[in-house]
């Protein structure tokens, strides 16, 4: 991810407006989010917020990355020899979805122009998917591949599958349920 920009002050009160503005986003949206439901959630005054914050969009971009880095961690790929390794991966991109399906419908649009579309982003899930590619590769479960190639096209079926289903509002299950079964067709086609 792009480097994080520095909060003006980081103390406790920097993190309680951190976590107010996440519950917000949660309940009602980021497009709700603003500094006076903050000021009015925490009972402080605009000099406490900014002292620590430029605007909402820097508390926004916090929480958005916090959300991502959960998103992250869940997926991190220890793979496991007692598990199909095509279960697995697909149960990996499945759960991928489901947090940031959820996660996307709060934060659409912030999404889509920012973090969705950034060389750190790209570079990381890539670099991610091509792990998976080249571990399956020396275990000769997949086909010999072109993992760079491979990686990117994973990217964009998984972005781009993502994007279109929260725009439309496909209900989370359905999309899973889309997703698992398309996401495993092209899996199938990896097998030797």
């Amino acid at each position: 991810m792009e480097k994080e920009r520095s909060l003006l002050i980081r103390d406790a009160m920097s993190e309680r407006i951190i976590e107010t503005a996440e519950r917000i986003v949660t309940t009602q949206g980021a497009h709700h989010l603003t500094v006076r439901k903050i000021l009015q959630a925490l009972g402080i005054t605009n000099r406490v917020f900014y002292n620590r914050f430029r605007n909402v969009d820097e508390v926004l971009t916090v929480v958005y990355r916090n959300t991502v880095l959960k998103i992250r961690e869940s997926i991190s790929a220890v793979l496991c020899e007692k598990k199909d390794f095509f279960d697995r991966v697909l149960d990996i991109v499945a759960n991928s979805l489901i947090m940031s399906y959820d996660n996307k419908m709060q934060f659409n649009q912030y999404v889509f122009e920012n973090d969705s579309i950034s060389q750190s982003n790209f570079e990381w899930w890539t670099s991610e998917i091509k792990k998976l590619i080249d571990y399956a590769k020396e275990q000769g479960i997949i086909k010999n591949v072109d993992s760079e190639v491979m990686s990117y096209s994973i990217w964009c079926f998984c972005r781009g599958f993502n994007a279109d289903a929260v725009g439309r509002n496909i209900p989370r299950e359905e999309a899973v349920k889309r997703f698992k079964y398309s996401f495993g067709i092209l899996l199938d086609g990896m097998k030797p």
